[in-house]
């Protein structure tokens, strides 16, 4: 039988945040007002962090500065991004563990709260295929309308879209022989209380603490 393996993305298989990093690059680059928005992005990583996010405020916030620049532009801008950020943070441990999974055959996706634009080519770097992550409404010309598409993907979002992408391969969650769910953060107690192998990986205080009540291995990559 097949076995799967699922992973959320930031402090899990990279050491930062790549949604709050993209907003600092933006700041960076003078495409943003610096002052308004890293007051703005550094109050929503703070309620992230916190546990009190609302992600659909967020991710509106995140999804309307997209919308602000034409498509050709944002994918140069991205571009850059993964040369300058995410590039460098991409390390060989996490790429040891994805590729342990891979080589055993099994089902590998990334499942992020962090939107699509950004993640996607992270994924693609990552040697990741599947992705779950929060999608942007587009035009037809592919610009971004600063909407968010159906449910976020976060906390209880996580599972509800991880049981619909796998309806959709015709592979339910109980079919698999296992499922693993690598994770940093309280946020995604939900999705790792549902599958048979939770591991709380580069944990924060909240999910160690979780983890630890109830037995489930920590695992840590990172030594930050």
């Amino acid at each position: 039988m097949t076995r799967l393996a699922l992973f959320d993305l930031d402090h899990t298989l990279l050491p930062i945040d790549s949604d709050h990093e993209w907003g600092e690059y933006l700041v960076r680059t003078g495409a943003v007002d610096a002052a308004a928005f890293k007051r703005a992005n550094d109050d929503f990583y703070a309620q992230y962090q916190a546990g009190t996010l609302d992600p659909v405020e967020y991710l509106e916030f995140a999804l309307g500065t997209l919308a602000r620049f034409p498509r050709a532009t944002l994918d140069a801008m991205h571009a850059q991004f993964m040369r300058e950020v995410i590039e460098p943070a991409i390390l060989p441990q996490a790429l040891a563990l994805l590729r342990q999974h891979q080589d055993a055959g099994d089902v590998v996706a990334i499942v992020t709260a962090t939107n699509r634009f950004v993640t996607a080519p992270i994924a693609a770097a990552l040697g990741v295929t599947h992705l779950i992550a929060a999608v942007p409404e587009q035009d037809d010309s592919g610009r971004p309308t600063g909407k968010l598409r159906g449910v976020p993907t976060s906390g209880a979002g996580k599972v509800t879209h991880t049981h619909a992408w796998l309806a959709a391969l015709g592979t339910p969650l109980e079919s698999f022989e296992s499922s693993h769910f690598y994770s940093d953060s309280h946020n995604d107690i939900p999705l790792l209380s549902v599958v048979t192998h939770p591991v709380a990986t580069n944990p924060n205080a909240a999910l160690s603490a979780h983890a630890a009540l109830h037995g489930w291995p920590t695992l840590q990559l990172f030594n930050d």
